[in-house]
């Protein structure tokens, strides 16, 4: 299985893309603004679309990519979520005033875009992968995704804030690498417990719920761009403050755009 970042940001900038997967050709974890380096055969190739909750950085792209393979498209994009996030969707993008309504173009029977409702807990098989729906934390209605093809998994916490039933299963698990995100410094930390996001702060107490007999790597998405090299300093601190004379316990790295992983 091979998992290509397109985008791992938490805003936009310069080389800033917002939060996007492309697992293997065919199936994309969200749907940022890094789907936009996507070539028009690429998009093509995509079939299914499993979003982490409705928030605009991670659907931004989703709109823009249907309507640029309308002309070629021979089956329905399937985009998959919470029950949630579908009506999100419906209401308030897909809706003849946003942008077109493409679960009815160019017909009902026959439409650019299919709704599959998820649920936490819930395991998929697609295409020879597996893919478990995770609880998340935040303020709309999220979920992450640990995905696997007959090998450890592919973890992703989606946007979420401290999250004990998270790391229960994730302790289940046999995990090759987790992205998790971290949006906000330290000084910005009450920002993030109102937003349900992680500081390093949280971070840390976060990732002391990983069991002592795992060990992979880490990486950091989702930092908003003005904060990232503070926020990967701070981690780097308290991962050593923490650990004290043990040294540091985890393998932390920053996830960046362009990145392929091969599990």
């Amino acid at each position: 299985m091979k998992v290509r970042v397109l985008g791992c940001s938490g805003a936009i900038a310069r080389d800033c893309r917002t939060t996007s997967f492309l697992i293997d050709d065919d199936l994309l974890i969200d749907a940022g603004t890094g789907v936009g380096d996507l070539t028009l055969d690429e998009m093509r190739a995509v079939g299914h679309v499993f979003l982490t909750h409705s928030h605009l950085d991670h659907i931004a792209a989703l709109p823009l990519m249907v309507d640029a393979t309308a002309a070629c498209r021979r089956a329905p994009l399937q985009i998959h979520a919470l029950a949630e996030t579908l009506a999100a969707l419906k209401a308030h993008v897909f809706n003849d005033a946003i942008w077109p309504d493409f679960s009815r173009i160019p017909s009902q029977a026959a439409p650019l875009v299919s709704f599959h409702e998820l649920a936490t807990g819930e395991r998929l098989a697609l295409g020879g992968r597996e893919i478990e729906v995770l609880p998340a934390r935040h303020t709309v209605p999220a979920v992450g995704y640990a995905v696997s093809a007959g090998s450890a998994a592919w973890v992703f916490s989606g946007d979420t804030e401290r999250n004990p039933p998270f790391w229960q299963r994730l302790n289940q698990l046999d995990v090759a690498m987790l992205v998790i995100e971290t949006a906000f410094s330290n000084r910005e930390t009450a920002v993030a417990e109102r937003s349900l996001h992680l500081s390093p702060t949280t971070l840390a107490g976060e990732l002391d719920q990983i069991a002592a007999d795992k060990r992979f790597p880490i990486y950091i998405s989702h930092t908003k761009p003005a904060e990232t090299e503070l926020i990967m300093r701070e981690i780097d601190d308290m991962e050593r403050a923490h650990h004290g004379r043990a040294g540091r316990r985890h393998d932390i790295r920053q996830l960046t755009a362009g990145q392929v992983f091969e599990l």
